[in-house]
């Protein structure tokens, strides 16, 4: 009838349609860490044949990890901005990087570094293999831990502490995966090209790296999360500058920017935890 009333809350279509929006950018993250795994198969069967073709691929996988460092980043702003953060958006998000920065960087990894410079049955081969499994773990269990505290944020057992939003426990996989791709994107040509002593110090050293960012990922040294930061007032303003010269950089100059600002990332979490401790003492000897 005409004069009947309409009780259903208003824009009740609308609300339900931004749960879209952090899922897309999800799905986004998604679609770049499959990109960046056929990448990674293309250009390691043209390794032999045209290490150049192989190089092109590589990068191309390389840059999808961090297109989709950006999208992650992007789909839990969104969320959190339009209140639209759901239990199921967590799990996604997760399920999403495990691919994207567990999966993707071990394929790239493998295809542009294990691959080329060991044989199989080798010693090295088998090493190479083992570390990039061990990474893959560690940052699913990483995963995983997140979202426990996330979806549980209390004392979970005894001497277990709430949850900081400021700051992330081990190192994320977002960073360490990114670090890797930034390392390829730098030099995306197979390691083969390189003679077979060069590509196996550079083989050897990278298998270090893999084994120290799995150490930090199931480590509980804390790492900036950023979420705190508001961009308002001087201080946001200062942000919003730096966020564009960042931006800048990475556009004109992103063999060297990606790879600069990842080790960064990933440095200033074992820096800070080291010194601490030094201002803690400090602290309690003023006090």
């Amino acid at each position: 009838m005409a004069d009947e009333t309409d009780n259903r809350p208003p824009h009740r279509g609308l609300k339900k349609g931004l749960y879209v929006f952090p899922t897309l950018f999800t799905a986004a993250n998604v679609a770049m860490g499959y990109w960046a795994v056929l990448s990674s198969i293309r250009g390691f069967a043209l390794i032999t044949a045209d290490p150049a073709k192989a190089a092109t691929y590589f990068d191309q996988g390389a840059l999808a990890i961090g297109l989709a460092i950006l999208f992650d980043t992007v789909d839990g702003r969104v969320a959190r901005a339009t209140r639209t953060a759901t239990e199921i958006g967590v799990q996604f998000d997760s399920l999403a990087d495990v691919l994207t920065f567990g999966i993707a960087p071990t394929a790239l990894l493998f295809g542009w570094a294990i691959a080329p410079t060991f044989s199989e049955n080798t010693p090295g081969y088998g090493i190479g293999v083992f570390l990039v499994f061990v990474y893959l773990m560690c940052g699913a269990f990483r995963l995983a831990r997140f979202n426990l505290q996330a979806t549980r944020p209390v004392k979970l057992i005894e001497g277990a502490t709430k949850v900081d939003k400021k700051a992330f426990v081990g190192l994320p996989i977002p960073p360490a995966g990114g670090l890797l791709a930034a390392i390829v994107h730098y030099a995306p040509q197979p390691l083969n090209v390189y003679g077979w002593r060069p590509s196996h110090y550079y083989a050897y050293a990278l298998l270090g790296l893999v084994a120290v960012l799995s150490l930090l990922m199931v480590s509980t040294i804390r790492y900036t999360s950023g979420k705190s930061a508001k961009p308002t007032g001087r201080p946001g303003f200062l942000l919003v500058l730096l966020f564009a010269a960042i931006g800048a950089a990475v556009w004109f100059w992103s063999q060297y920017a990606l790879v600069i600002i990842a080790g960064v990332y990933v440095a200033h979490g074992v820096v800070w935890w080291l010194v601490r401790p030094l201002f803690v003492r400090t602290r309690g000897g003023e006090a």
